[in-house]
């Protein structure tokens, strides 16, 4: 066979995978992503909901803002959305930590967003509730109040879990009236509605252990994650303003949620500093699902130098955990800033980042990928040959 034969072959055979784009884009065609997500991010919460990623964080002062955007890649760069900003005097400085949950409540079905605010005094701190209008988490909101009602609880860092069907609100507080008087704890309490308290507190976690009481002795920022029939509280230990900030972990046992002996706690962290990442502070966390629902990922914060700590530093980070053969979480090790991670998975390519594969019209298994600066067919099946099967798609 002559060479312009042969290259006219080859030419008609490429024009002919040219035509024949699969007609939808794989589960993991979403774009790659690094950290962190934001240059200022301390105590995200995130969720993944009806085609779009959430993101919350605290704001110190000002308005409460969410992000939207469909892929990781683009929330990178998603404006802040102002969601509610009526903060009445004595609840409108140190804003921290909010947390937003779709929950069942008198009005049906509708997003809470949890908060910790006060005047501006560390002994001021309590946690206040927002109930969205509809099923839009950018709201609007309505101030529904302070959660602890009559009770004159301090307390910060709130969210809720459900136990046998029942919502409980779980949060950082202390036994006594003043923050300055004990160490925080990590308490549940049982919720009549997603704003309101009923009954007693009871305190299921302190800061016992030596790597509780690094700085400060500390739990707070607790976070419920279910996983196999099982819940587990992860909460944050030792003082924020120091490297050695990270995360333990509650263990239900499956009695009486308001029973502390219900509750075992794991001697060791499993979340902590990574010295040789350069990952210091890993820890004020929140969970999600990946969008098809078959992974789990956390999103924290952390900081980039031992020198950093409980300020405007933190950023937001996420990676993907897995499970622990026990069935308990595994964390895994914080990563570096800058390492390349694949998209969670079912994330869509996204309006930003529109990415195209090649099909070969008579093996539907292989696609074109680039190879030593050539074109071929091949399988697709690790993700390096994802990444070279992946085009870009312009105009």
């Amino acid at each position: 066979m002559s060479s312009d034969r042969r290259a006219a072959r080859l030419l008609a055979a490429f024009v002919l995978l040219l035509s024949v784009l699969s007609p939808a884009v794989p589960a993991w065609a979403g774009p790659s992503f690094t950290n962190p997500l934001h240059s200022s991010g301390a105590d995200p919460y995130m969720t993944w909901y009806n085609g779009y990623y959430y993101l919350m964080n605290t704001p110190y002062s000002g308005p409460l803002t969410m992000r939207r955007a469909t892929t990781i890649a683009e929330l990178k760069t998603a404006p802040a959305t102002t969601v509610f900003s009526a903060h009445k005097t004595g609840r409108d400085q140190w804003i921290w930590a909010p947390e937003f949950h779709l929950l069942d409540g008198p009005n049906g079905k509708r997003w809470y967003i949890y908060y910790s605010a006060g005047d501006g005094d560390i002994e001021s701190q309590r946690v206040h509730v927002l109930e969205s209008a509809g099923l839009d988490p950018l709201g609007p909101y309505t101030y529904r109040g302070m959660i602890f009602g009559s009770n004159n609880w301090w307390g910060i860092d709130g969210s809720v879990v459900t136990l046998n069907g029942k919502l409980y609100f779980t949060w950082s507080g202390v036994p006594t009236v003043l923050w300055r008087d004990s160490d925080p704890h990590i308490y549940l309490v049982a919720l009549s509605n997603p704003w309101t308290v009923t009954g007693p507190r009871t305190a299921i976690s302190a800061p016992t252990y030596d790597w509780e009481r690094q700085g400060t002795p500390m739990n707070e920022g607790p976070v419920a994650i279910h996983h196999g029939g099982r819940t587990f509280i992860t909460y944050s230990a030792s003082a924020c303003q120091g490297p050695d900030y990270k995360i333990g972990q509650l263990a239900w046992t499956g009695g009486d949620p308001l029973a502390a002996t219900s509750w075992v706690k794991k001697s060791t962290p499993i979340f902590q500093r990574n010295d040789a990442a350069g990952v210091y502070g890993p820890a004020h966390h929140g969970f999600f699902k990946s969008p098809d629902g078959t992974q789990d990922w956390i999103v924290y914060h952390a900081d980039s130098s031992a020198t950093q700590g409980c300020g405007t530093t933190r950023t937001t980070r996420i990676q993907p955990i897995t499970w622990n053969a026990d069935g308990t979480p595994h964390l895994g090790t914080p990563l570096a800033t800058g390492t390349v991670i694949a998209p969670p998975a079912g994330e869509p390519a996204g309006p930003a980042n529109p990415v195209v594969r090649l099909q070969a019209g008579n093996f539907p298994d292989r696609y074109v990928r680039h190879y030593n600066y050539l074109l071929r067919l091949d399988p697709i099946t690790t993700a390096t040959g994802r990444a070279d099967a992946t085009f870009r798609k312009l105009g």
